[in-house]
């Protein structure tokens, strides 16, 4: 997950292995049933059962502070754990919750997991409590049908609910294009990119302007925003067609951002930076880019304390995004088999993926959510980012999240996903050269694919 596609490698083995070391401590709490005590007493009969949730990513990640405060004040049998595990999904938490899945042994009680990574859950109804039989079956009609059918196995057993959805945007540094002399008010903005083409020449002349500053965070961000997109005009697919056979170098969407990517490397406009690396979020901290790609999610990344921090609240933006729209990300939760607590695990999943809960995430981190009762409420269609200037993210978001095209992914995407994008990250960074980053890409593609 930095610029050497070897030292990331190298990294993210590292990063697994301490994330294992862990694991002990990350779940032991989930064996908390009110046993006897050890010196033959009742006392810990009425102690409240542990239910861990293991989550992933930056800043914010899931934004279930609030929630889970709340939860736990108002329950004393029991108490949630929220443990976020990694902002590295496609290296180091999937491999390792794969580990755990196959072992019986590891996972929480209940578990994230990223669309990238939901085909192969999908395939794998052994991994998985029923959540139709522990009474959740009736949460059919809070979900679109796409995010709901994506959280049924292979055999028809429902085994996850969603959390979030992408929805899009593009985060800019309001007072760069000040510095810049371009227009900086949020409407105007959109208004300077309806295309692709338009956001190009925005950089350079952005770039003219401001000297010690690139327009944008990498290739990365911005390759997957565009892919989401020509996925829509493609059928839907992006690595995999819904056969799941491989088809990196014959679908036009991954081809057509690939592109893009490299006409934004070649002319100069990137930081370099790979997104939820280290040195990205000290990039942005640094003031290193102005743009970025800007799925709802990402705003509870951009303004974490280790990310862009409270030094620079005010100062970014949300804008339209070139192209209209796109749905990059989203994540589900499911109850592994393992828990020794699946119904109270399931109590737990429930509460997390129902309105009230999904509201809170949203106003707080700025996760979309995914249960339909709660993008059509009130608190969530008026909620302003202060972070963001005050940005209407609740309108910006919620207006396009009836209308999002889910994007097939298949059972090995994340691992085509993170190979891919180490080489879009390879060329930006020189690396790989140019002439030779396509053929790289689909060989490790397929490689990644098995």
């Amino acid at each position: 997950m930095i610029h050497n596609s070897r030292r990331g490698r190298m990294l993210a083995i590292a990063a697994v292995a301490t994330l294992a070391l862990g694991v002990t401590a990350a779940c032991s709490s989930s064996d908390n049933s009110g046993g006897s005590s050890a010196s033959g007493g009742s006392s810990a009969a009425a102690e409240p059962i542990t239910i861990t949730v293991q989550t992933f990513g930056g800043g914010k990640n899931f934004g279930y502070k609030e929630a889970v405060d709340k939860w736990n004040a108002s329950h004393t049998d029991i108490k949630i754990k929220n443990d976020n595990l990694t902002d590295q999904f496609e290296q180091v938490y999937w491999p390792q919750m794969i580990q755990w899945l196959q072992s019986g042994a590891g996972a929480g009680d209940v578990v994230g997991i990223d669309e990238g990574g939901m085909g192969l859950a999908k395939a794998h109804p052994e991994w998985w409590a029923d959540l139709g039989e522990l009474g959740l079956q009736n949460r059919k009609s809070d979900f679109a049908d796409w995010k709901w059918q994506n959280g049924v196995t292979a055999d028809g057993k429902l085994f996850g609910l969603g959390t979030d959805i992408g929805g899009m945007s593009l985060c800019y540094r309001k007072d760069l294009f000040e510095k810049a002399g371009l227009p900086s008010d949020r409407d105007e903005v959109s208004k300077l990119w309806p295309t692709w083409d338009d956001f190009v020449k925005v950089g350079e002349k952005f770039q003219s302007k401001v000297k010690d500053t690139k327009f944008v965070d990498g290739t990365n961000t911005l390759y997957n925003v565009v892919l989401v997109q020509e996925a829509a005009k493609n059928g839907n697919v992006s690595y995999f067609d819904t056969s799941n056979n491989l088809i990196v170098d014959k679908n036009p969407a991954v081809k057509s951002a690939y592109d893009f990517a490299v006409k934004i490397s070649q002319d100069g406009l990137t930081a370099k930076l790979r997104n939820f690396t280290d040195e990205w979020k000290t990039g942005m901290k640094k003031s290193q880019f102005a743009t970025l790609g800007c799925p709802s999610w990402m705003l509870g990344v951009v303004s974490g304390d280790d990310a862009a921090g409270p030094e620079l609240k005010g100062k970014w933006d949300v804008a339209a995004v070139p192209g209209g729209g796109g749905n990059w990300g989203g994540s589900w939760l499911a109850v592994p088999k393992q828990s020794k607590h699946p119904k109270e695990a399931a109590q737990v999943l429930d509460y997390l993926t129902g309105k009230d809960a999904q509201v809170s995430v949203f106003t707080y981190a700025g996760n979309m959510p995914s249960n339909t009762q709660a993008q059509q409420d009130p608190a969530v269609q008026s909620t302003k980012n202060e972070y963001f200037n005050n940005a209407p993210i609740g309108d910006i978001f919620a207006k396009s999240a009836s209308s999002l095209q889910p994007v097939f992914l298949g059972v090995k995407h994340a691992q085509v996903k993170n190979a891919v994008e180490s080489v879009i990250s390879a060329l930006d960074d020189g690396s790989v050269p140019y002439a030779q980053a396509w053929q790289k890409l689909v060989d490790d593609a397929v490689k990644a694919a098995g």
